[in-house]
């Protein structure tokens, strides 16, 4: 017999029903806060926050969009219209049918929030106008912030100690509240009380990511630049001095290295960059940067983790912790971890970064909105996945290198230029491939059912080939996005020959620059020295053109 699922009760007194997905639960067991909520509601939550200067107080969604929110209650920041602590979860009606897109704190602590539809609310600590709402009064509800925001579409928000940061989804960069030392970015140092436009070197910039340290702001823009303003008294900007910046500046030590992403702690900054490395800078008293000593850094310095790809850096504000997460799933941690100073990155046993800051921050609070995505539905893209090479569903059949590779020709002909013509008025459930290898032809086709591929870079080269041959421009694309994701010095010259025999011009020029930064590794490979004579001969007048044979 199946086992039924439970009922609960949310506050309405209304039973929910626990789908499926409901019982994959957001694991936030290690967060001290949430040992006040029941097993039943633990089991409901979807997204959580814990914040406070103490991580005494915690915000989350449950499963049929409701919020909670539960602690002490500094300055009303738990938007309940009081300043009470609640020991219970009260739910927040006035954010009722809101969903939560992302959400920040600062040291009041004051929240800001954006909405799936890009709305922003705030509410909390607003002796500095960091609330954006006109006023120095505390919030004690949330309040819509739309003056300057009206027709924008908020995408992500961060908050330093008393200043808050909005990023827009056409790349604009709105900044108020506290101004001491110019993290406002407007040119002078008086706190601003409503949203305003971060301009200057930012005018006709789109930036992709923002964050704040307690003092500082950051941006990255679409071509890989970093732009900082604020504080500078660790040289938590990057720009070799230590004197305060009223208006963005562009970290002119990153020139050549395209950033991805930015993560401000206290006083620190840590970068990602689309080789996945990591540089940091600022101050260094409890190892934050893990450069192996205590010595504050006012350029980016690389931080040596382990051999493989970083794809995810973490740190906070309100901390001196920094972590980080590699492709291969490891999750190093550095900085100050509960009262020790860790100077290099250690490898921990944790799965995300997340478990980190619960585990070993001070305070224990989290550096974004936990979130887990529900999964009690098949989509029908999730449907079409589960049908690749399935025998008991195909109807045609390839050979490839002996072996078979089950498909439907509807799906086929759906998705694919070439085979909406070669499978037009054609019976044959078996088609025979020699012009490319299995592991090619079958990852084209799991393609075609999946929309992604997962390929070494070496296998990815001959399904560029592929995808150039049957013209299919968005499997290219992937192709060189994995290619870029899995380049070292071993193979680098190898990808670089493949990018430019499939005229892939943007990875032709990622390889190169992958070739120049890492010069005297590149040139002492096997690779190197087989190169083709005219891709030598151009690759030698590229680099010097670039200045890569100077002293």
């Amino acid at each position: 017999m199946e086992e039924e699922l439970p009922l609960f009760y949310g506050e309405s007194g209304k039973p929910v029903q626990a789908t499926l997905s409901s019982l994959k639960m957001l694991d936030v067991g290690k967060w001290p806060i949430f040992s006040l909520c029941s097993e039943e509601e633990l089991q409901l939550i979807r997204q959580a926050c814990v914040f406070g200067s103490a991580g005494n107080e915690v915000l989350y969604t449950t499963v049929n969009d409701e919020i909670f929110v539960l602690g002490t209650n500094c300055s009303g920041c738990l938007g309940l219209g009081d300043v009470q602590s609640t020991i219970e979860p009260r739910r927040l009606d006035s954010l009722s049918g809101k969903k939560i897109a992302c959400l920040s704190y600062g040291s009041g602590p004051h929240i800001v929030l954006a909405t799936t539809e890009g709305e922003v609310f705030t509410w909390g600590h607003n002796a500095y106008s960091q609330l954006g709402n006109g006023t120095t009064n505390h919030g004690l509800v949330p309040c819509h912030i739309s003056t300057n925001l009206s027709n924008k579409q908020v995408v992500e928000v961060a908050c330093g100690s008393y200043h808050s940061l909005v990023l827009t989804s056409d790349g604009e960069v709105f900044a108020w509240g506290y101004n001491n030392s110019g993290q406002v970015g407007s040119g002078s140092t008086a706190n601003q009380p409503i949203p305003r436009r971060v301009t200057g070197c930012l005018q006709n910039k789109v930036v992709m990511n923002i964050a704040c340290g307690q003092m500082c702001s950051m941006a990255v823009v679409d071509n890989g630049e970093v732009f900082v303003w604020g504080y500078n008294g660790n040289g938590q900007l990057g720009l070799g001095s230590s004197g305060n910046q009223p208006t963005p500046c562009r970290v002119a030590a990153l020139q050549g290295i395209r950033v991805q992403r930015v993560a401000c702690g206290y006083a620190h900054t840590l970068v990602l960059t689309d080789e996945g490395q990591v540089y940091a800078w600022g101050a260094n008293s409890y190892g934050q940067l893990g450069t192996g000593n205590k010595s504050n850094q006012s350029y980016p310095t690389p931080v040596v983790v382990e051999k493989d790809r970083i794809i995810e850096i973490a740190a906070c504000h309100s901390a001196h912790t920094s972590a980080a997460k590699t492709q291969g799933g490891h999750v190093y941690m550095w900085g100050q971890c509960r009262g020790q100073s860790v100077i290099l990155p250690h490898l921990t046993h944790f799965s995300c970064t997340d478990d980190v800051f619960a585990c070993f921050a001070t305070p224990a609070v989290t550096w974004r909105l936990l979130s887990v995505e529900p999964d009690d539905h098949l989509t029908v893209a999730e449907s079409l996945k589960r049908e690749f090479d399935n025998p008991d569903t195909a109807d045609l059949k390839f050979l490839v290198d002996g072996k078979y590779i089950y498909a439907h020709k509807v799906l086929l002909k759906i998705r694919c230029e070439h085979f909406r013509s070669s499978l037009e008025d054609n019976d044959d459930d078996i088609v025979e491939m020699s012009e490319f290898s299995y592991p090619v032809y079958r990852a084209f086709l799991e393609y075609l059912y999946t929309d992604s591929i997962s390929l070494s870079p070496e296998e990815a080269v001959g399904l560029l080939d592929l995808a150039t041959f049957y013209r299919e421009n968005r499997l290219k694309k992937l192709c060189q996005q994995t290619i870029k994701q899995g380049i070292c010095e071993e193979n680098a010259i190898a990808l670089l020959s493949a990018a430019v025999k499939y005229d892939a011009q943007d990875l032709e020029d990622f390889c190169f620059r992958f070739c120049i930064n890492h010069l005297t590794v590149v040139t002492q490979t096997s690779g190197f020295a087989e190169m083709d004579h005219d891709l030598l001969k151009n690759f030698i007048s590229k680099a010097s053109r670039v200045g890569a044979f100077k002293n």
